[in-house]
Order: structure tokens, then C-alpha cells, then sequence
């Protein structure tokens, strides 16, 4: 447990799942935690009701409305992009518009992200995306585009680490597998192809997805930037 007291932690897509766990996490370790949901209104007042976090409506795919509400948080000391998106199909069929949004939402939305909090992030501060085991490997059909989408994050990563590393501000991606979320629940249609693929075969939890997240902004992770720290259960090995 590091102890994240009067630090300003800023968690997008926040509401469930992941970002919910990640949520949780920063607020029992003591951050003052703000995040961000689109449309779960009623998963978001029970997740601020819960651990004392705020709340803020905002919607990734809006550039405008994102760049708003992360320069509305002033000088963070984390920030940590989780909302995403996903569209899976035969590329020669998939709803194009599907694919153009997950594009805002995964790749543009992070970027964007990210250098409006740098603006104004403390020297020592720290960025986290969390993207996907799917950025190096994409072992079925039909997940070309999002494969692309994570892909990107992991050069963007890369680039800002080296933008921002002067003023000692980390930039990493979380890479998971298959995680126990409404998304992608552990008993799902998918569950055995995809344990089939793992060295350990079972979903991962978000809370450890949340310690990973915790630890990358913690004092120890000081030198760990541009890096894809994958959890995965051996999935890409």
C-alpha cells in the first residue's frame, strides 16, 4: 500500500470495471480521486457515494468536453486514462462510424488527454494509460481495428515519455488480458478460447490491474517510463 495522501489523482472513464477498481484503489490510499463517466450515471453516484471520489460527466469522444475537464483538475500529480471503447467484426462489413469512434476514444482521446494534463501536471508526476495485451498480439478474427487503436497508445507512450521526461513525469500503458469486467465477464462465451491462450488460464481481476496502477504511480516507479507493463496471465508469452 503507498500512501497517496493530499496527491490529485484524475482517473478517465472511471465508473466501472477497471477504471472503477482503479478508482477505489487511489481513494483507500488516501488521493484526493476525480473521474470521469459518460453514461453510467447511477454506477458513478454509487462509486462516489462508496470511496468519496468526485465525479465529472464527460465524454471521451468529445475532444472539446475532455480537454474541459482534465484542464478543470488543475495541477495533477496522476492522471490515468481508462476510458475505451471496443468494435469487433469482419473489417469488410463492420460499421465504419464503429471504428472511427473507437479511434476518437482510444487513441485520440489519450493524447489529447495527456498533453492537456502535462500543462499544468507537477515535475514528478505521473501518466498511465491503460490499453491492451492486444497491442502485440491479436490471436483471433475480427480485431484488426481495435489491435490497431492499441497499438497506437503504445507509441504515443513512447513518444511522450521522451517529451516529458525532463520534467521527471512518467508516461506507461498497463497492458491487460482478459479482465473480469461486464465487458468481458470470466464465465462469457469467450472465456475458454481465450484461457486457452494463457499460461495461466483464468481472467485477471481489476484490483490487480489497480495495484499495478497504484505502484506505476508510486515512488518506486520513478525510472519505469515508455514502458507497456502487460498483465496478462502469460496470454502474449
Amino acid at each position: 500500500m503507498t500512501d497517496f495522501t493530499a496527491r490529485k489523482v484524475l482517473v478517465l472513464g472511471g465508473s466501472r470495471g477497471i477504471g472503477a477498481a482503479i478508482v477505489k484503489r487511489f481513494a483507500r490510499d488516501g488521493a484526493e480521486v476525480t473521474f470521469s463517466f459518460a453514461g453510467s450515471t447511477d454506477a458513478a453516484k454509487a462509486l462516489s457515494d462508496d470511496t468519496g471520489a468526485n465525479a465529472v460527466q464527460a465524454d471521451s469522444a468529445d475532444r472539446d468536453a475532455l480537454i474541459a475537464a482534465v484542464a478543470a483538475q488543475g495541477a495533477l500529480d496522476v492522471l490515468v486514462i481508462n476510458a475505451g471503447t471496443l468494435a469487433l467484426g469482419d473489417p469488410l462489413t463492420i460499421d465504419p462510424d464503429a471504428i472511427d469512434k473507437m479511434i476518437d476514444v482510444n487513441v485520440r482521446a489519450p493524447y489529447h488527454a495527456a498533453v492537456e494534463a502535462a500543462r499544468r501536471m507537477k515535475d514528478g508526476g505521473r501518466i498511465i494509460v491503460i490499453g491492451s495485451t492486444n497491442g502485440d498480439r491479436i490471436p483471433f478474427e475480427g480485431g484488426a481495428a481495435y489491435a490497431m487503436t492499441k497499438s497506437a497508445m503504445q507509441g504515443m507512450v513512447r513518444g511522450l515519455a521522451r517529451d516529458f521526461g525532463d520534467r521527471r513525469i512518467t508516461v506507461n500503458s498497463i497492458q491487460p488480458g482478459p479482465t473480469d469486467t461486464d465487458m468481458n465477464p470470466a464465465e462469457g462465451p469467450m472465456a475458454e478460447l481465450m484461457h486457452s491462450f494463457m499460461a495461466i488460464k483464468r481472467h485477471v481481476h481489476a484490483d490487480e490491474i489497480a495495484g499495478l496502477a497504484a505502484y506505476l504511480a508510486g515512488p518506486e516507479a520513478g525510472m519505469i517510463t515508455g514502458s507497456m507493463q502487460t498483465i496478462d496471465g502469460g496470454f502474449g508469452a
